[in-house]
């Protein structure tokens, strides 16, 4: 870092519940390993009253700030950001993290913090050091890089890092794909889902950037006003989608910001080797059991030598002797009855499943009936099997289904 002294703030966009917690709590808890961490700002639609309890608890749990910003109205990934700048500047951060929180990962956040200036190094001093390589005065060089490396990043022209990963080709056009430097990692290309293979390195939706990021928004945002003045429509054309465009103020991060900056020395990469999932859908909460670390809470050892690989299990739940569970999620209040057994599923709050039930399903966490889902309150009666399904609350299911939505 550039100095001990700089502070850092953190904007994570909200989202629902993963692993009994609510999504938010993942990022939230990472943030906590960046280092002078001054605020964390928690940015969503939500009312206020609902978040009230949840940010004074997890405040007083990480002894860090956090504070709840209720948007008025959409503004875009990069708009909701700038919309709050003046409550994100005023601990004067030199650093800002951007979290989705619709992804689950490592967070290796300060990583991403410290790589920024490790390009910097690289940038400012790559032709000294051939120079001095061909006087063969490796002893200046570590010289040199030691003295610049606490204002290195006051002169590095980036305003932003990426959290980047690589998918398969398949997968890879569901995202946001990138071209980044071999060597500097600065980011060349992106574009944000397109039709056509770009590269199988993605976006993953986490970002740092120093408070220039405010001065491109705005920049954005004045070029939407220009182009709006400049294009008067008729009100008949107006009502057309081909004519209709986003408000000035609505400015996307991917197509406004990351796109246009690509190859311009603004942006860089960070790639991480670790474990990365976007949560879209039910079925991706699930996989996230399988990629990071499961947590149990079991009643008695007997009950142990039954549950995992991959299971979360949340308060109170009882699990009868001879169940089996396998990669689900099992919440508040649920009961599976002796030799029940739980495959690639979520079983909703205060559900029952009988002896010798079976819910499960293939695992394809993607696809539309890849797991199966019970709502709040489903009752699967004794010897019932429930296969790639989807069962709305308060359900009774005396009889097996297979490929169902039950409503």
């Amino acid at each position: 870092m550039g100095g001990s002294e700089e502070r850092v703030v953190a904007v994570i966009m909200v989202g629902g519940p993963t692993k009994g917690q609510p999504m938010v709590h993942h990022p939230i808890s990472a943030c906590k390993r960046i280092p002078n961490l001054a605020q964390i700002y928690l940015v969503g639609f939500y009312e206020e009253r609902e978040f009230a309890l949840y940010v004074s608890a997890i405040s007083n749990e990480l002894r860090v700030p956090v504070r709840y910003l209720r948007e008025d109205k959409p503004h875009g990934s990069a708009g909701g950001l700038y919309n709050f700048r003046d409550l994100i500047m005023e601990d004067n951060p030199a650093h800002i993290f951007l979290l989705n929180c619709d992804v689950c990962c490592s967070f290796p956040l300060p990583e991403m913090l410290g790589n920024r200036h490790l390009y910097v190094h690289y940038t400012c001093t790559f032709n000294l050091w051939n120079q001095l390589r061909m006087l063969h005065c490796y002893l200046c060089f570590v010289l040199f890089f030691s003295s610049m490396f606490s204002e290195a990043h006051k002169r590095y022209g980036g305003i932003g890092t990426l959290l980047v990963i690589k998918v398969s080709v398949e997968s890879a056009s569901q995202f946001g794909e990138l071209v980044a430097d071999p060597v500097t990692k600065e980011l060349l290309h992106y574009t944000e889902k397109p039709e056509t293979f770009v590269s199988d390195l993605i976006n993953c939706g986490v970002y740092v950037f120093t408070p220039e990021i405010f001065t491109a928004i705005q920049g954005v945002s004045s070029q939407l006003k220009d182009r709006a003045n400049l294009r008067r429509v008729s009100s008949f054309e107006a009502l057309q989608s081909a004519t209709r465009s986003f408000p000035s103020d609505f400015v996307r991060l991917d197509q406004d910001i990351l796109s246009p900056l690509a190859g311009k020395k603004q942006l860089y990469t960070y790639e991480t080797r670790d474990f990365w999932e976007q949560i879209k859908t039910p079925g991706n909460v699930a996989g996230t059991i399988v990629l990071s670390d499961s947590s149990l809470s079991l009643a008695n050892e007997t009950a142990m030598k039954q549950i995992g690989p991959n299971v979360s299990i949340s308060a109170n739940a009882r699990i009868g002797p001879g169940a089996r569970l396998i990669s689900c999620i099992i919440l508040d209040d649920v009961e599976v009855m002796e030799n029940g057994v739980v495959i690639n599923a979520i079983v909703g709050w205060k559900s029952s499943i009988g002896k010798w039930s079976r819910v499960q399903a293939e695992g394809a966490y993607n696809a539309k009936l890849g797991i199966t889902i019970l709502g709040e309150a489903v009752t699967v009666e004794d010897e019932v099997v429930v296969v790639n399904s989807i069962v709305l609350p308060h359900k009774t299911l005396n009889v097996s289904v297979q490929e169902e939505i039950i409503l």
